[in-house]
């Protein structure tokens, strides 16, 4: 039986490399029956990313991120040139397009603009001289600790140059004065947890499980065991711990977790 779980142990980690998403820890079941159903979306926690220009990470960890609530706007008029940052939170490159499209106004004289998506980012200088508009805006999100959000800078040219180094600091000091008036919220990531569940201690579950506020429950019935069925949910990762905890306190025979 050993020897069974290390070769599916085996076949799990090639999969893992041939989608490139990142390895994650991964206890397996002893009922292969029960692996066998696992849909492939409950084994594997979607993560991987590629930095298109280098890598940068959260400031609050891997496991959780700080982003804007709403979409916020800041304008400064200099030198006669009127900046308009737009900043608004997104999920994924889809929408980073999306943001774009709405906000840019193609009677502008430029539209310039960044994103960053945990170590995905690109930004545009839409015209201007290389890395005097694109470059400032992602550095002024980055200084921000902001995370999931995108800055489209809109520039009316008022007749006046502003120079390499002028075009930097407005830009930038745009971008900075547009994240830090925005109202931002801690995301935390949510993990898949698994538990096999003697029937009768269905009801004592699902109360714990109401009051940490879990999502996306689900029921196997057929686990090849009489008598249990496997509950899968995700939950915040920093009440994984204090769940199992309060799960162990109140049910009077062992509940075993897995994390997937």
């Amino acid at each position: 039986m050993l020897s069974i779980l290390q070769g599916f142990g085996s076949v799990f980690e090639m999969l893992f490399h041939s989608t490139k998403c990142l390895p994650v820890s991964l206890l397996l079941t002893p009922h292969l029956k029960l692996i066998h159903r696992l849909p492939a979306s409950l084994l594997v926690i979607a993560g991987g990313k590629k930095a298109m220009i280098s890598s940068s990470s959260s400031s609050n960890g891997p496991d959780s991120y700080t982003t804007i609530r709403e979409r916020v706007s800041f304008e400064r008029e200099i030198k006669k040139s009127k900046f308009m940052a737009i900043a608004g939170p997104i999920s994924d490159e889809q929408s980073a397009q999306s943001f774009l499209s709405e906000v840019r106004d193609s009677r502008a004289t430029h539209n310039c603009w960044a994103y960053k998506l945990g170590d995905l980012y690109r930004c545009n200088d839409d015209g201007e001289p290389s890395s005097t508009a694109g470059k400032p805006i992602y550095s002024a999100i980055v200084s921000s600790g902001i995370d999931r959000v995108m800055v489209v800078v809109i520039r009316y040219f008022g007749g006046i140059k502003l120079g390499t180094g002028g075009l930097v600091r407005a830009y930038g000091g745009v971008t900075t004065e547009c994240l830090r008036s925005a109202p931002t919220c801690l995301v935390k990531s949510k993990i898949l947890i698994g538990l096999e569940v003697p029937f009768d201690l269905l009801g004592v579950l699902y109360h714990q499980l109401q009051s940490f506020q879990v999502e996306d429950i689900k029921q196997d019935y057929e686990t090849g065991k009489d008598g249990i069925t496997m509950v899968t949910f995700r939950i915040e990762f920093d009440r994984v711990e204090r769940l199992e905890n309060a799960v162990k306190v109140n049910c009077s025979r062992q509940i075993v977790f897995y994390k997937f």
